[in-house]
């Protein structure tokens, strides 16, 4: 007998997971029953230690981006945040486009502007149907005109003092390009996935790839392709006036698992001016269906990639290694807990000017262990040491390090 948990809040997920585990559990030839268990406990957040304070309950953060304007992105945002909130998820938007913010003409809230908490100066976010919302557009200043440093100022304060409380999904409304704003996001917030959006033409998909490459550099990974504006259904026949081809070639070129695309459809682009979701508005519809299928994705991803990061380094106490196995690769190898400390690259063991190190060999007993070890990012962990030091370590690094090749001994302690 196989029991599988499954951490979503919705029936209709809850016996769509149950059919597929009752399907791939009954393949297994040495399975004779299964009995499926759901239940609805929300995941932990893995990051909260390295995060600011307000986003410290957050439990999964995904930037929907498209590196080029007008393709429908903050469309797919706003409706991809509401399925999940249909899905049982407690959900925010952040609107990060200071320069053209989208939020307030898609979504009507009763209360259309920010409020402060003078107490704990802190940013209270305005809601609408339940749904936790932050934009430039609602601090009352409309669209901003202001240089780059200013505008990541802006962002960052935007969304880190905000009052989000706890929360499944954060999603991340990334204002189109590579620049100032988009790198600040991705080095402040720990983005656990990203969201493609791109468009039939050519043009679209070389600015998406651009947006691609730049996630990829920043150890982000990009889960899902959404081509917006695909087709339209006339006398019986599929028309695709703007061509075919570039959704499935960011899929096929960069690795993307999972694509998705959305038709030519008034209500869709009606739905985000008339203030109200297509997916709340006509949750039955053929659109609603693809952004249930693409929350879908996003949970099933989500999990996964938790699961990659909060295993990719952990200490074996038995064996008093480090095993190492990047999220990703199919590598994983030992590292001696010595070796790690003293490769540390901070200000603190490296002196900034001349490149030497001030970390002396000997100043690193060979018993040290570390106290904890917890992700940062996507790219990075963080180790605690019995000295109090707190050693930020990239995986980069730690694959550059002299490995063990000879598994030691358990320690009889641990036998």
């Amino acid at each position: 007998m196989t029991q599988s948990h499954c951490l979503i809040n919705n029936s209709h997920m809850f016996e769509m997971f149950e059919q597929q585990a009752n399907e791939v559990v009954k393949n297994l030839p040495w399975v004779k029953n299964v009995n499926v268990t759901m239940s609805a406990q929300p995941a932990r957040p893995i990051y909260a230690g390295q995060l600011p304070a307000g986003l410290q309950t957050i439990s999964n953060i995904i930037a929907v981006s498209s590196c080029k304007g007008g393709v429908g992105k903050s469309t797919v945002a706003v409706n991809l945040a509401y399925t999940l909130a249909g899905m049982g998820a407690r959900v925010g938007i952040f609107d990060a486009d200071v320069y053209g913010p989208s939020l307030p003409t898609m979504v009507s809230p009763e209360n259309r502007l920010l409020e402060m908490n003078p107490e704990k100066k802190t940013i209270i976010p305005t809601e609408y149907l339940g749904v936790k919302l932050v934009s430039f557009g609602f601090a009352g200043q409309g669209r901003a005109i202001m240089r780059g440093p200013m505008v990541s100022g802006v962002i960052n304060q935007l969304l880190t003092t905000a009052e989000w409380g706890e929360l499944d999904y954060l999603v991340v409304d990334m204002p189109p390009g590579t620049g100032d704003i988009q790198l600040t996001l991705c080095q402040v917030v720990p983005l656990t996935a990203a969201v493609i959006v791109t468009t039939p033409q050519k043009l679209a998909f070389i600015d998406v790839a651009k947006g691609v490459r730049m996630f990829s550099k920043l150890k982000v990974p990009c889960v899902a392709v959404v081509e917006n504006m695909c087709h339209f259904d006339a006398d019986g026949k599929r028309h695709y006036p703007f061509g075919r081809g570039s959704g499935s070639q960011v899929v096929q070129q960069f690795g993307i698992p999972h694509l998705f695309d959305l038709p030519i459809r008034p209500t869709l682009s009606a739905s985000g001016d008339s203030g109200m979701p297509e997916v709340v508005a006509d949750p039955l519809s053929e659109v609603a269906q693809t952004f249930q299928n693409l929350g879908v994705c996003i949970v099933q991803q989500c999990a996964k990639i938790r699961q990659q990061v909060s295993t990719a380094v952990t200490y074996d106490r038995s064996l008093k290694v480090i095993r190492v196995k990047v999220p990703d690769s199919n590598e994983e190898f030992l590292l001696h807990p010595a070796t790690v400390r003293r490769n540390d690259r901070s200000a603190q063991s490296v002196d900034e000017w001349t490149g030497e190190q001030k970390l002396q060999y000997t100043d690193v007993p060979e018993d040290i262990e570390p106290e904890e070890i917890r992700p940062m990012g996507n790219y990075a962990v963080s180790i605690t040491w019995p000295d109090g030091f707190s050693q930020i370590a990239p995986y980069d690094q730690l694959q550059t390090m002299e490995r063990l090749v000879d598994v030691p001994e358990p320690s009889p302690a641990q036998v």
